[in-house]
């Protein structure tokens, strides 16, 4: 039996094993998909090793950036993210291949589709992790303007959340959480922006799936704004990791 995975440092959030045994056993697929939590990047050569049945991988928080060195080739679209969440793993007698893919790029590019958003739009990027290069990289695809929102204020391109005021809100009507601020279990917290400022003109998007509705999305509700969480990217990069498995 074929085997499937995610790797990650914390797992409990993730739904990815729920959706991919529902998938197999719907469409009768002779596979398996189990959650591999590491403490550390260094550990997957051990954990590939160890499981000769592994054909891929989806890769969550902290690692998205950190097995790009672990790659034998990376594909056009992730290495210019600068992020990897896909893993097809090729196996030939004592050589194992391991190739980069990114389907988050897909998972968000559908996502902003089905926000309709109104031209000459500008959005603020909050986070700075893996997620929120694969973001970047549909943003810029899509001739959307943006400014990263940290912690950390070191970098000349981002700008940090204490630094937030009432005109960067109202001149973003789109708004990214591309952090795991709010993500199961720590569901009561929240990216800190100025929510007060948000109106019926935003949009706000919450890479987060669960829950489906985070503190973030819900502030943004109470004010009027759209909102729309992570699911319909969960499952369209899902979906187009499965592609890459199959056709790999």
């Amino acid at each position: 039996m074929d085997l499937y995975g995610l790797i990650g440092r914390q797992l409990a959030h993730s739904w990815s094993e729920k959706y991919f045994t529902s998938k197999f056993e719907k469409e009768k697929i002779n596979a398996a998909y189990k959650l591999f939590p590491i403490a550390e990047i260094e550990l997957l050569p051990t954990l590939l090793q160890q499981n000769s049945q592994l054909k891929g991988l989806n890769i969550t928080i902290p690692y998205k950036r950190a097995i790009l060195p672990y790659l034998d080739r990376i594909e056009r679209e992730a290495k210019l993210s600068g992020a990897v969440n896909t893993l097809l793993v090729k196996r030939n007698g004592n050589k194992t291949s391991l190739i980069g893919y990114n389907t988050d790029i897909a998972g968000f590019s559908s996502t902003i589709d089905r926000c309709h958003i109104k031209k000459n739009i500008t959005a603020l990027v909050l986070g700075t992790g893996g997620a929120s290069k694969s973001v970047q990289y549909v943003l810029r695809s899509k001739g959307i303007p943006f400014t990263m929102v940290s912690r950390d204020t070191k970098k000349m391109d981002q700008i940090s959340y204490t630094m937030l005021t009432v005109d960067d809100i109202a001149n973003n009507l789109l708004i990214i959480n591309a952090s795991p601020v709010g993500m199961f279990p720590a569901i009561t917290e929240s990216p800190a922006i100025p929510f007060e400022y948000l109106t019926k003109e935003h949009t706000l998007i919450d890479l987060i799936y669960n829950p489906e509705m985070t503190v973030f999305l819900q502030k943004g509700k109470e004010k009027g704004s759209k909102t729309i969480n992570g699911l319909n990217m969960l499952q369209v990069q899902a979906e187009a990791a499965w592609k890459i498995w199959h056709k790999g």
